[in-house]
């Protein structure tokens, strides 16, 4: 297995990341723009039809994806200079739903998962403000993703992000700044910098998950950590 994780991350949570697997540092130059051109979700599409990637991911990750016999298909546009182009794998597949905005998402998703229904947003980044739980609870950091999962009577706990860096905007996402490994939550910072933190760690334990900073400091939006 790779854990596929923006460059930019931290030093101290890179090494402790690095606990878990082998760590593939991801960055990209000249595709999207810098604040997310490091971003597994920008690039990325884990659903249950198999890894949906950008066709202009560079061509050195496509290599390693093939030397470690992860399976993977190529999706129809490229990645984009700036939104909404930016976000057509930013899309998020359950087994049970696919949760996207269905004018920018890449057609590939549906057309290769056409067996699940679709919950349509407003959010053109859903990876970035949504977190999907084992038994199918949701978090989400975005009140129009909240609305959209409530209305289908899911359950959902909305996150307030304003802590969450993310260079050059006003504050990231929840969702960006996460990443599931089997039974354990990786958080890209600290929970107590969030003011609903005894909420937050409540709503995954429910879930059977445990929460693990991956450093003390402030939250940090690293678009997703995968684990391939």
């Amino acid at each position: 297995m790779l854990i596929l994780a923006d460059s930019k991350m931290p030093d101290a949570a890179k090494c402790k990341l690095s606990a878990y697997d082998d760590i593939l540092e991801f960055s990209t130059e000249g595709i999207t723009y810098d604040a997310i051109s490091g971003h597994p979700d920008i690039f990325f599409c884990p659903t249950p039809a198999g890894l949906i990637v950008a066709p202009n991911l560079p061509e050195k990750y496509f290599s390693i994806l093939q030397q470690n016999h992860i399976h993977y298909i190529v999706g129809d546009l490229p990645v984009g200079r700036t939104y909404p182009a930016s976000a057509r794998y930013n899309t998020l597949v359950t087994e049970k739903y696919i949760i996207t905005h269905p004018e920018i998402c890449d057609p590939s998703i549906h057309r290769l998962n056409k067996g699940l229904p679709l919950i349509g947003v407003k959010q053109g980044y859903i990876r970035c403000n949504l977190l999907a739980l084992p038994g199918g609870a949701f978090i989400t950091s975005d009140r129009g993703i909240e609305k959209s999962l409530l209305q289908q009577h899911l359950e959902v706990l909305f996150v307030d992000p304003s802590c969450v860096r993310l260079d050059g905007f006003e504050h990231g996402f929840f969702g960006g700044a996460c990443g599931l490994y089997g039974n354990t939550l990786f958080l890209c910072g600290s929970l107590s910098y969030f003011n609903d933190s005894v909420n937050i760690e409540d709503f995954v334990s429910r879930s059977g998950i445990q929460i693990f900073e991956l450093y003390e400091g402030q939250p940090v939006d690293v678009g997703t950590i995968l684990c391939l």
